[in-house]
């Protein structure tokens, strides 16, 4: 399956997704990004969105741009910003300040050992964590990345493509669905 079928089965109400779609996932519409880094991060969204299917797409046409390290890093950035989304939300959304100076004992290995650049792999985990909605990760990868020079404008494409991609998984997952049954008169 190639990315003009993916937009192809995107219904007339979702057309401003698929014209997105078209546009986010190239270097022209994704500024300050590379090719690498926008599949990285198409994929690691992708599998966020939580529609296998979707996702399974997108690993097809990612794999055309990525080798298998920086396939593993978008699955491992996926994995790993889903458990820690939802542990730094609870400790951003709690109101006992005294649970975040308790310890979080949870592994997270793979954000010392990637497996890639670390940079990149920082763009990987804010993109999931916009789509996982954790505001404190979000804050705390675009500082990361902006204390190394990485450009606002890159930082606002990889938001740009976890949207997009988001957003069709879900229009997908309720295509795919079908049709609602009549209510039984």
């Amino acid at each position: 399956m190639n990315l003009d079928a993916v937009r192809a089965a995107l219904p007339p109400h979702a057309s401003d997704l698929s014209l997105n779609l078209g546009s986010v996932l190239t270097v022209q519409g994704a500024p300050g990004l590379t090719e690498r880094q926008i599949w990285s991060v198409a994929l690691a969204t992708g599998i966020a969105a939580r529609n296998a299917t979707f996702a399974r797409r997108i690993e097809g046409l990612a794999r055309a741009h990525l080798d298998d390290a920086h396939v593993a890093a978008a699955r491992a950035a996926a994995a790993i910003m889903g458990m820690n989304n939802i542990y730094y939300r609870f400790l951003h959304l709690v109101e006992d300040p005294e649970y975040r100076t308790l310890p979080a004992r949870l592994r997270m290995n793979v954000i010392g050992r990637p497996g890639i650049d670390r940079l990149d792999f920082e763009l990987l985990s804010l993109a999931v964590s916009a789509v996982n909605g954790c505001g404190a990760c979000i804050v705390s990868h675009e500082r990361k990345l902006r204390e190394h020079g990485v450009a606002r404008e890159a930082i606002q494409s990889a938001v740009r493509i976890a949207a997009t991609v988001h957003a069709v998984a879900g229009v997908l997952e309720y295509e795919e669905a079908g049709e609602v049954p009549a209510a039984a008169a």
